[in-house]
């Protein structure tokens, strides 16, 4: 015996808005989305990636950003003679002979205000003046990413004209 299924619509008949929510919803074309290729990032992607791929809604937006600087926690010359204590509990610090040595992996050193001791640092990046004032007072300064130094620029003279017509000339 064949079983024939009974359709939908029959059964939202009398009900005012056939399941759709509300009843104003799907009185125009309002739920519909647009016609032709309109809403195609929503309903007709699918489609659009099989006829023209994934070139179509341009490159992935991480592969043209480049580089991404690596995020790295801040600390001041003042905070690291002030807070010793605590950084030699945590495995930052250490006393030696020559003065105070910090390891600083995932820290950008910042310059402060009058940083006299002689400490010597191995940090994952630092400021300019931050350089400078450790320099200063006998420290040393090792950087994991160290900063690229700006090359002067050589410029070559052009070769005058003159003598490439003279060149051409003696043939």
């Amino acid at each position: 015996m064949r079983f024939t299924k009974r359709k939908k619509s029959t059964r939202y008949r009398g009900s005012q808005t056939h399941k759709r929510g509300h009843r104003k919803r799907t009185r125009g074309s309002g739920n519909r989305g647009g016609v032709g290729m309109s809403g195609s990032e929503n309903q007709r992607k699918s489609w659009i990636i099989n006829q023209f791929g994934m070139e179509y809604f341009g490159g992935d937006k991480t592969l043209r950003r480049g580089r991404v600087a690596p995020k790295l926690k801040v600390i001041n010359i003042n905070d690291l003679i002030n807070r010793f204590d605590s950084l030699i509990k945590q495995g930052i610090a250490k006393q030696t002979k020559s003065g105070f040595e910090f390891n600083l992996k995932g820290y950008k050193l910042l310059a402060g205000t009058g940083a006299n001791a002689k400490i010597s640092v191995k940090a994952s990046a630092a400021s300019n003046s931050a350089i400078e004032q450790i320099k200063e007072a006998g420290g040393s300064i090792e950087l994991e990413f160290p900063k690229e130094e700006k090359e002067e620029k050589v410029e070559e003279k052009p070769v005058e004209k003159e003598e490439e017509t003279k060149k051409g000339n003696k043939r």
